[in-house]
């Protein structure tokens, strides 16, 4: 569940209620998301590795001592994510090891690192300067502060039915922190992470979500805060069918791991990545695709290049993929497509080289014109099986020839003589 029935001082929260605010993201498409921090250094699992105890914390926590970000370029990162056709970013300010990328907290990399500066005000400004949203990830959870009840995954430090007292000296310090980013960085966007150790009453979500809309009204809240954000975030895993809720967004690794691992060499392809995202569109979705920047703020050169390649066919293709809206149900066209938000424009994606053969069900309009998008080449259409005394439209065949297409996915726009209208019915005289 995202959004509870009464929140924010007994306000009720209803998707009508914040489609407003909603909109600018329905209309991006795809965010990047970054993961930098310490784990970079010896390129260990962000957090986890010591909460799993595949090292020590004193271990994890060393790795301070080599977080320099010599070759960190806020400004080259923020052109990389323009150039990608990301309309917004979030990166990690504190993951669940506490450390925080500003200055602020018990461990942060402004005072404990080489370092020695803070290292999100330069990267929002980039990305504002380029009128690129800007997101804030924060880990309620914090498993290096000595008042947060969890450490290790077989031992706690306390349960806070025990110790209310302490539980209320990090509540007091974890409101702080998100005040802190709300006034200091003023996100568009916060990805919460972390809320499955507590309920919504322990972390006080509500006053969190009143904390971030006194600060800035529209900003927008993920749905990891116990049932008070905005949208869903299924991670890794895409769904099946189309969610229900009507913004969602999947949060996806470039390889296998979010921070920088030297021994994750299992990279994505550009290929997959762009099916992936003109699926997640196609149902109503964005992707939040990640990146981990290695200790010294290089961008290993794989994600460089998944993103310049994500960006180049964004830049043929950004008709048909932002400010869309879903395209047809399933069992119209054998792969995704949006639409224009007038519905007079269907896009059609063809994913690899096709047989260049293209067949769509149940189309009640007339075409008026079909064009490959980027490309320019305008393409003819047959309908076959359409009977005089029937209502059931015939099929459409289109034939895409092999020059005109794509090397990763072919996009046909289909100009219709009307709004968007479908035959859902069983065939027959029906």
């Amino acid at each position: 569940m995202l959004l509870p029935i009464f929140a924010s001082g007994q306000q009720k929260i209803t998707p009508e209620s914040i489609e407003r605010k909603m909109q600018w993201f329905a209309d991006a498409k795809l965010g990047i998301f970054i993961h930098w921090g310490i784990y970079a250094v010896n390129g260990v699992s962000e957090s986890w590795s010591f909460h799993n105890e595949q090292i020590s914390h004193e271990d994890y926590m060393k790795q301070v001592e080599g977080f320099k970000a010599k070759n960190y370029d806020p400004e080259a990162w923020a052109e990389l994510i323009k150039e990608s056709g990301a309309r917004y970013s979030v990166i990690t300010t504190k993951h669940h090891d506490g450390v925080a990328l500003w200055k602020s907290g018990p461990v942060n990399v402004v005072k404990d690192t080489p370092a020695g500066r803070d290292l999100l005000t330069p990267f929002y400004d980039a990305l504002r300067a380029r009128d690129i949203k800007t997101g804030a990830y924060f880990s309620l959870i914090d498993w290096s502060h000595k008042n947060y009840p969890g450490f290790l995954k077989d031992s706690s430090r306390y349960k806070v039915a025990d110790e209310p007292k302490r539980w209320e000296k990090f509540q007091k310090f974890n409101l702080g922190q998100i005040k802190e980013i709300s006034a200091k960085f003023k996100p568009d966007l916060w990805w919460f992470d972390g809320d499955w150790e507590h309920s919504a009453e322990e972390w006080k979500s509500t006053e969190i979500r009143d904390i971030i809309l006194s600060g800035k009204p529209n900003a927008i809240i993920n749905g990891r805060l116990q049932g008070y954000g905005d949208y869903e975030t299924p991670e890794q895993n895409f769904p099946v069918s189309r969610p229900a809720y009507p913004w969602w967004e999947l949060c996806m690794t470039t390889n296998d791991n979010w921070g920088y691992r030297h021994t994750d060499t299992n990279w994505k392809t550009p290929y997959e990545i762009i099916t992936i995202f003109v699926d997640a569109v196609s149902y109503g979705g964005n992707l939040l695709l990640d990146i981990g920047p290695k200790e010294d703020g290089t961008i290993p050169e794989e994600q460089v290049h998944i993103l310049k390649e994500l960006g180049a066919w964004n830049k043929k293709h950004g008709e048909a993929i932002f400010g869309t809206i879903p395209g047809l149900p399933q069992g119209h066209f054998y792969g995704p497509s949006t639409l224009s938000k007038d519905s007079t424009s269907l896009y059609l994606f063809l994913p690899g080289k096709t047989s260049g053969n293209v067949m769509l069900k149940g189309l009640k309009n007339k075409i008026n014109k079909i064009t490959v998008v980027g490309e320019g080449s305008s393409l003819d259409h047959k309908v076959v099986g359409k009977i005089s005394w029937s209502p059931v439209p015939g099929l459409v065949y289109i034939t895409v020839p092999e020059e005109v297409q794509d090397r990763y996915v072919t996009v046909l726009e289909l100009e219709l003589e009307d709004e968007l209208s479908l035959y859902r019915g069983k065939g027959g005289l029906q």
